[in-house]
């Protein structure tokens, strides 16, 4: 697996796809290798067909993340192994909007606080503060901290394009105090053995533990720090176009999504809804 690892991320290097995607993409065929605990190569089409039915029908997954699994998988045999898969063209995303989970601010004070690996709370607490996804605040560089405009550019994030987003002073404060003991570089958010940053996954695989410790019963993820930015935004009054050039958001409507779960919107709706009780 590993030449087959090494031939498909120079594929989808020469595809162009950003390191974002390239991770997604071989994450997708690692799991599906593990389902069958064989290498992809040796798959059948039946064997290929059966994974993603399992996919929609028991892990139930959302369209954002069954879409990089089809193209991954799909990049996999068509350009890596250069074999036609007739069931992949077949196969169509489920359209399933998953509302995001979304945490008061003292949940997510006392999230960051059981995280015990430094490198993971600063980290997830820059995700928190600057909007970011997963996989953007990972592969933070130390370059990317703009002080003078107070700022933070996001490298390739999703579409493979740049962004900048607004540093709060104490999440700059923070990062100064966690550099000054770490010394990473490039990378804010370097592994143990120096050589790259951090793995998204084992982000992610933190992120749960901590949860885990706390009182907070919500299945929450990564990203729903990101869902909790945009909302606690929302609630304090910032515009809705500001928030959705933060969040690198094409669409309007993408962005537009937030505003059902303020809590200043729920709080609109029952007393609306308790004014026309009361005229009944």
């Amino acid at each position: 697996m590993t030449k087959l690892r090494k031939r498909m991320v120079e594929d989808m290097q020469l595809a162009g796809l950003s390191a974002t995607t390239r991770e997604a993409y071989v994450y997708a065929v690692q799991q599906l290798a593990r389902h069958y605990e064989r290498s992809p190569d040796g798959l059948s089409d039946e064997q290929v067909r059966r994974y993603f039915l399992y996919l929609v029908n028991e892990r139930r997954i959302a369209e954002g993340t069954f879409k990089p699994y089809y193209y991954g998988i799909k990049f996999f045999y068509e350009v890596t192994l250069e074999r036609s898969c007739p069931v992949l063209g077949r196969i169509r995303c489920p359209k399933r909007f998953k509302v995001g989970v979304v945490l008061t601010v003292e949940q997510v004070r006392r999230l960051l606080a059981a995280v015990r690996d430094p490198r993971a709370r600063m980290c997830l607490t820059v995700i928190y503060s600057c909007g970011l996804r997963r996989q953007e605040g990972v592969s933070l560089q130390v370059g990317d901290i703009q002080t003078e405009r107070m700022q933070l550019r996001v490298r390739a994030g999703k579409g493979n394009k740049d962004r900048y987003v607004v540093l709060a002073q104490r999440t700059l404060e923070s990062l100064r105090s966690y550099w000054r003991v770490q010394r990473s570089r490039p990378w804010l958010f370097l592994r143990t053995d120096g050589t790259t940053h951090l793995s998204g996954n084992w982000l992610y695989k933190v992120f749960r533990a901590a949860l885990a410790q706390t009182d907070i019963t919500h299945e929450a993820t990564v990203h729903s720090l990101r869902h909790s930015y945009a909302t606690h935004l929302l609630e304090r009054g910032v515009d809705l176009r500001v928030i959705q050039h933060l969040l690198g958001h094409k669409s309007p409507v993408t962005t537009a999504r937030y505003t059902h779960m303020t809590a200043t919107t729920i709080q609109a709706v029952r007393d609306t809804v308790d004014t026309l009780i009361d005229q009944l």
